[in-house]
């Protein structure tokens, strides 16, 4: 009951069936491309791209604090190829994460070449929300799977099997 008049309560049921996983700054509009869809991807790409660009302009800074402190040139060159490999195989990895899920070992175990290489991912979310929210491809795939497969066990089950008649052979 939800007041002292008796009135029960009105909440809405939830349906029945599997129910779309939520995207990072999508929500489940990505479903239906619904409540500024197209408005959100633009800001992901746009922000991404800027967070990106001024990441790289702090890593300047910082090279620059290492041309400062005359720590050698191949100080300098191991601290710009460490930022590009790491950003090169960061972008790799999280490409690869919008088609296939990751194992969260491998995952784990690559958390700290991820952050170093944080402009790479950066850069993959930006390419992909261009064409699409990103994950939308593998989280679409599982969706529609998950939906058909809970189709076919719900007419699998209709009708009383208690009455159904049986065949003789």
């Amino acid at each position: 009951m939800s007041d002292a008049h008796g009135t029960p309560d009105r909440t809405p049921a939830t349906p029945s069936g599997p129910q779309p996983e939520p995207l990072r700054f999508f929500g489940t509009t990505w479903v239906d491309h619904s409540r500024g869809y197209a408005a959100r991807r633009l800001g992901v790409a746009v922000g991404a791209l800027a967070v990106a660009a001024a990441a790289c302009f702090v890593l300047r800074f910082a090279y620059q604090g290492l041309q400062i402190a005359a720590v050698g040139s191949f100080v300098s060159l191991l601290v710009v190829v460490m930022f590009a490999v790491c950003s090169a195989l960061a972008f790799g990895h999280t490409w690869s994460s919008f088609s296939t899920r990751p194992d969260p070992d491998r995952q784990s175990s690559l958390r700290g070449l991820l952050t170093i290489g944080f402009i790479g991912s950066l850069l993959a979310y930006f390419f992909r929300s261009l064409t699409e929210a990103p994950g939308e491809k593998l989280h679409r795939a599982e969706y529609e799977t998950a939906r058909e497969e809970y189709d076919r066990r719900i007419t699998r089950r209709s009708g009383n099997p208690a009455r159904k008649r049986r065949r003789d052979a």
